[in-house]
Parts: structure tokens; C-alpha cells; sequence
């Protein structure tokens, strides 16, 4: 198992992963699945600012990522970010996901960010259990705020706080 940052190059296989998620379940709220070019743009926007990153099997094959993007476009969230990870169906209770998400976390804390928020739809045992393993607290959920596959979707919202540091916070870079 091998976690590096993504490329463009990696987007088909994003895509690929991503799809399902889009397709079959409530679990992302977009309605339809982003084609590998839109995937290479969300990379290179994620690695701007925060980041993107990839899990590799053994044979080297892409089969997972994670990524961290704005809170919220206002400067003074400017230290929190959002982030989501995304494992291939089947992939669930291996270590990669949680492998994965401490070297997201590790790199957006590099760049200075503080921060970190992530959005569940519920039910969803898997992401629920992924989080609290990490260290993510519950703040709060919105009810009823997404409407796909003929029902009304919760959202819970979880963070993790980094320690204070004193003084002025670094600027993310």
C-alpha cells in the first residue's frame, strides 16, 4: 500500500471510484458522477491550496483518495478546511482509509491548517466509524437537508481540532 499525492493522471481512476458513490447511493449528493476531466480540475484546485491524495494497492493501482478544499470563502476560516475520502466498494476494515486520511490530515496540517470538518449523510456506519477512529468529534446535524433516491437525507457534521498554538496562527500556504 502506497499513499502519494495525486496527478491529473489520476482522475480516471478518481472517477471511477467516485461513481458508484454518485450513482447508487446518498452518500454524495451530486447527481451525476464527474467525468475524469472535471476530476483532473478538482485535483489541480485541491493541490493549489490544500490537498489531494491517492491510495495505491500493491499492484499499484488507485484504489482510493482523499482531499482537503475550503471551508468556507470567508477569510477568517481561512485555517479549516473540508475534508472527504473516497476508498473503492469492497475496501472498507483494511487500514487503507484510516492510512489515508492520517497523511491527508499530516499534509493540510503542513500547510498550516488547523482545522478539519466532514460532512456524513446518515445513516453511514462506515464513515461514522472512520471519523470517530481519527479523532473527529460530532458538532451537529443538519436534518432533512438533502433530498436524493426518494428520500429526504441528514447530514452529521464531525470535527477535529489540532491544539492551539500560542500567539497568531501561521498563514496556510
Amino acid at each position: 500500500m502506497v499513499i502519494r499525492e495525486a496527478t491529473e493522471a489520476d482522475a480516471t481512476a478518481c472517477a471511477e471510484i467516485y461513481a458508484p458513490y454518485v450513482t447508487d447511493t446518498a452518500i454524495s449528493f451530486e447527481t451525476e458522477a464527474p467525468k475524469p476531466d472535471e476530476m483532473a480540475e478538482r485535483i489541480a484546485k485541491a493541490q493549489r491550496s490544500h490537498a489531494w491524495l491517492v491510495l495505491e494497492d500493491d499492484e499499484g493501482r488507485v484504489a482510493g483518495y482523499a482531499y482537503g478544499g475550503p471551508f468556507s470563502g470567508r477569510p477568517s476560516y481561512r485555517w479549516s478546511c473540508e475534508v472527504s475520502i473516497y476508498l473503492e466498494l469492497g475496501r472498507r476494515r483494511t487500514g487503507g482509509g484510516r492510512a489515508l486520511y492520517r497523511a491527508l490530515l499530516d499534509a493540510l496540517a503542513s500547510r498550516g491548517f488547523r482545522n478539519f470538518c466532514a460532512g456524513m449523510v446518515l445513516p453511514n456506519d462506515a464513515s461514522a466509524g472512520l471519523h470517530a477512529a481519527m479523532g473527529f468529534e460530532p458538532v451537529g446535524t443538519y436534518k432533512r437537508i438533502g433530498y436524493k433516491h426518494g428520500a429526504w437525507r441528514d447530514v452529521a457534521w464531525v470535527q477535529l481540532c489540532l491544539p492551539e498554538a500560542d500567539g497568531i496562527p501561521v498563514e496556510p500556504r
